[in-house]
């Protein structure tokens, strides 16, 4: 990771998850492999490939809208394995099959380009704060229009097409948490999780 004290920084360190892993056959013996605020994901063993518990309506739009964002900097979705049980929070699990990603690690571009676009996501933020629940949006958009001279053209084109998703779903972009940014083996960077419904 490339900043371990992401979550602590605004109060999130704790906020896990609390529901077991559901019970369903393609999840049976599987190693949990990490677990965020609205899902947990499971290892399927051959390196490539992932099972994604998710509890957020905004992560599930995320993954399986037909406009949802796609391309380099968003991940692969294999398969949607519809809905396996319900969250404490009272929404459903949805079961997602997706590619596996991998912490970023510190020292490296994509740590660099990462730490830059929440730097300046953060200062957007601090920017727009007067507008609230919209100050999120407000940012990411801003971002878009201005961004950091570290970052590339095609993460310029996934920031725009994360600020276009959050303003069609009335969804909060959050990638203030560095665990919601990963990295596929070749070091690309990718939004792995990037929106909450707040």
């Amino acid at each position: 990771m490339i900043d371990p004290t992401a979550r602590a920084a605004p109060g999130r360190a704790d906020i896990l998850l609390p529901d077991p892993v559901p019970r369903h056959p393609l999840l049976d013996g599987l190693p949990e492999i990490g677990r965020g605020e609205y899902s947990i994901v499971l290892d399927k063993g051959d390196g490539e490939r992932v099972l994604k518990v998710v509890s957020s309506p905004a992560d599930y739009f995320l993954y399986t809208a037909d406009d949802r964002p796609t391309g380099p900097h968003f991940p692969v979705i294999y398969e949607d394995h519809g809905v396996i049980g319900r969250a404490s929070s009272g929404y459903p699990f949805h079961l997602i099959e997706m590619e596996h990603l991998w912490p970023i690690v510190a020292g490296t571009k994509a740590a660099d380009v990462a730490q830059s676009l929440i730097d300046s996501y953060f200062e957007g933020c601090q920017q727009w704060i007067r507008l609230g629940a919209n100050m999120g949006r407000i940012a990411l958009y801003h971002l878009t229009q201005s961004p950091p001279k570290s970052i590339q053209p095609s993460i310029l084109e996934a920031l725009k097409a994360l600020s276009d998703f959050t303003e069609s779903y009335q969804v909060q972009p959050d990638i203030l948490n560095a665990e919601n940014l990963m990295i596929r083996r070749d070091g690309t960077l990718v939004f792995s999780d990037p929106v909450f419904i707040s």
